[in-house]
């Protein structure tokens, strides 16, 4: 075994550090030992010199599993450029051809190649073993090891026969490494690679200068997308969605918007995802929109933000692909946007799987529902996760840190829940425990017989809200534990048993509220305006116009209209018709004053806009739309515009109201003249004349059950396109 003096030398001279990071160098002299290591360590932790340096001080060659034939050739230039000789590298993967192949097994049979990469398929193919038989194997490398576990974030079965090849090539040390592993994944590599008795090199996952936010994911996002990355201009970053046809359509949006972008994932030929790959490195693209499949072994350390598009199917996923950003330790940006239907989306995606697999699936799409709801500090959450214990309040760095919520009291709501685990046998998971605590009788508790338990019901006259961020809160504390093994039940700890005896002050977070939007017209811009005083300012104007004009003010803009406003600072015509809700008719009669309001609040407060404002799509659904305006011109029945649209009239009226609320003028006097009542007419019309919003519900509440939602909204668009635009 190498002295510490070589070591440090051999570090110098193959990587050019001068000293190791964390764990790396007691990880190095395992390996150099001839001992079996676990290396759980952090994206940009280092992890892959614990076997790249000893590789190039041993006898023999390595050979590192590694799961993407695409991202090989990365690891393999990383090498060869910084050694001296040809060949040290090399890759055995389904994309070499035979000239190319024999080429390796030359470099490897005379003692020139240190380290192989293959791939899981590769290594397992007869003609391969046969052989490996014949090299001097120093040691394997099992590189993304989670990949092995079905609990973890990116299962692959060829992973479960990789000691089946060891075995038959013949006995040397392993080093099984990831950046992501609960404890039931580190259990499961360990026990499938033969490595139990392995001593564990565990990193902590606190990566301090990453910043974690979850935004709500609405009709904006694109628009949110664009408006960031125009913020950080040339910085590099990655923006992941789960399918391949929106990381295409999600490409081609930031392109039209001058962004330099280009596409990643499976369904690219490698040609093309080697020369993307190349070109974000290079820095002739500044974003890569992929899939899961970009990332793995990339070393490219200034990515300065990821962003999630969809959110991920689980925890080790988000957190793997989040360590791609500031691995340099510079910013690190982690925006991921949220919403309960891509949750449905993914649980019916597992349809049809095997139930395990399925009940596997839907444990870890509830954790990230967890994470992305909480409102809890994102890094005690993630780490907690890990098993790792982060004893700070308040980490700085994460969207609930730095707009903390108020703390409520939950001492009695921890109460009942604990009670309501021992009550049901801590054989039961949290939905079925907040079933129980409600007094919900559902059939599974019925067919129990819990329903006949004491404590069923107990918890019936709490905010039914309290209860999820109760038990995730009482995890975190270690009140209650999850055995991960058995289907997530939920189980009183020691701790949780001696509040149960001594209860004391247990103070909470109530979760997010994420509302997802079920139509075109919910309120897409309600996020809150980012710059309050000057939303206050706008409503006064806007008051004050109404006033003078003998208007409502939802007339002019409605409140979604101002907080955009009040988020993006339009001061020209041009760039107030970029705002929701603002057409050119709009922006004409009334935009003037607004501009300059919001010019001068700018000037007065040194505020810098956002350049730009105009976001380009690429597929505009607004040919529908103007078909429509055609039709209504031509004075063409709606229900028959309806039918030949392909809409329900419900449909038909919604996309009336957009175009109308945008501020174009519309004349549909001749429909309602042959389905509304003449004075039903004037009756509707008079009331929005008088009311100080158009909100429907309320219309229909006011007005009573004579009026139909028909009558109401067609007299809505009416009164709108004639007194607005």
């Amino acid at each position: 075994m190498a002295t510490e003096v070589n070591l440090i030398e051999k570090l110098k001279h193959y990587f050019g550090f001068d000293k190791f990071k964390g764990d790396q160098e007691a990880i190095v002299r395992n390996v150099l030992a001839g001992n079996d290591s676990f290396v759980l360590m952090p994206t940009g932790g280092g992890k892959s010199l614990c076997y790249q340096l000893p590789s190039l001080i041993m006898d023999g060659t390595a050979i590192v599993v590694s799961p993407l034939i695409a991202l090989m050739k990365n690891q393999v230039d990383v090498i060869n450029g910084m050694s001296e000789e040809e060949g040290v590298a090399h890759y055995l993967n389904s994309s070499l051809n035979k000239a190319a192949i024999d080429q390796v097994k030359e470099d490897i049979m005379t003692g020139r190649t240190k380290l192989l990469y293959v791939a899981p398929e590769s290594l397992n193919k007869e003609e391969n073993i046969e052989f490996f038989k014949k090299v001097k194997i120093s040691f394997y490398a099992i590189d993304e090891a989670h990949c092995i576990s079905e609990w973890g974030h990116d299962f692959r079965p060829e992973y479960r026969k990789i000691r089946h090849a060891v075995d038959e090539i013949g006995d040397a040390p392993i080093i099984a490494l990831t950046a992501t592993a609960t404890d039931k994944v580190r259990t499961d590599i360990k026990r499938s690679l033969g490595i139990d008795d392995a001593p564990e090199y565990k990193s902590s996952f606190n990566r301090p200068n990453l910043y974690y936010e979850v935004r709500p994911k609405t009709k904006e996002i694109d628009k949110q997308i664009i408006m960031f990355i125009r913020q950080n201009p040339g910085k590099s970053g990655i923006v992941y969605c789960l399918s391949r046809k929106k990381v295409e359509e999600l490409a081609a949006v930031l392109r039209a918007n001058d962004i330099k972008a280009a596409p990643y994932h499976a369904g690219l030929d490698s040609a093309t995802r080697s020369e993307t790959q190349d070109d974000f490195l290079m820095e002739k693209i500044d974003v890569i929109v992929a899939t899961i499949a970009f990332g793995m072994g990339i070393d490219k350390p200034d990515v300065r933000f990821v962003i999630h598009y969809d959110i991920p199917k689980s925890l080790e996923g988000y957190y793997q692909e989040t360590g791609r950003a500031g691995r340099d330790g510079g910013e690190g940006k982690c925006i991921a946007f949220y919403s309960s239907k891509d949750l449905k989306k993914l649980e019916k995606f597992m349809e049809g799987k095997p139930v395990a697999e399925q009940d596997i699936g839907r444990q870890l799409l509830q954790e990230t529902a967890a994470y992305a709801e909480s409102s809890v500090c994102r890094r005690k959450m993630l780490l907690h996760y890990f098993g790792e214990e982060y004893k700070e309040d308040n980490c700085h760095n994460c969207d609930n840190c730095l707009h903390p919520k108020t703390k409520v009291e939950a001492q009695t709501a921890v109460t009942i829940v604990l009670q309501a685990v021992l009550a049901v046998k801590e054989n039961f998971r949290q939905e079925y425990i907040i079933d129980f605590v409600k007094g919900r009788g559902t059939d599974d508790i019925v067919s129990h017989k819990h329903d006949q338990l004491e404590d069923f019901g107990s918890g019936a006259d709490e905010d039914e809200h309290i209860w999820n961020p109760v038990i995730r809160q009482a995890l975190i504390a270690g009140l209650l534990k999850k055995d991960v093994e058995n289907y997530g039940l939920l189980k009183v700890t020691a701790a949780g048993k001696r509040f149960l005896k001594a209860p004391h002050s247990f103070m909470i977070v109530m979760d997010n509220e994420f509302r997802d939007e079920d139509d075109e017209e919910s309120h897409e811009g309600a996020s809150s305006a980012l710059d309050p005083e000057l939303f206050a300012m706008l409503k006064d104007l806007r008051k004050k116009m109404a006033h003078k004009l003998n208007v409502p003010p939802y007339v002019i803009f409605q409140d979604p209209s101002l907080e955009q406003m009040a988020t993006m600072y339009p001061i020209t015509m041009q760039e107030l018709q970029q705002i929701q809700g603002v057409g050119a008719g709009k922006a004409k009669r009334y935009g003037k004053e607004f501009c300059e309001l919001i010019k001068q609040h700018c000037e007065e407060n040194d505020i810098d806009r956002p350049e730009e404002l105009r976001v380009r799509t690429v597929a505009k659904n607004s040919i529908q739309k103007v078909k429509i305006i055609q039709c209504i011109d031509r004075q063409i029945p709606l229900d028959d515009i309806a039918t030949a649209e392909g809409l329900d009239f419900d449909d038909l009226l919604t996309k009336v109201e957009e175009i109308v609320y945008s501020g174009t003028r519309l004349n549909i006097d001749y429909f309602i003249e042959e389905v509304v009542d003449e004075d039903h007419v004037d009756e509707i019309y008079d009331y929005f004349c008088d009311s100080v919003t158009d909100d429907l519900e309320t219309a229909l509440q006011e007005l009573g059950s004579e009026y139909s939602e028909d009558e109401v909204r067609l007299i809505r668009i009416k009164f709108l396109s004639e007194m607005a635009n």
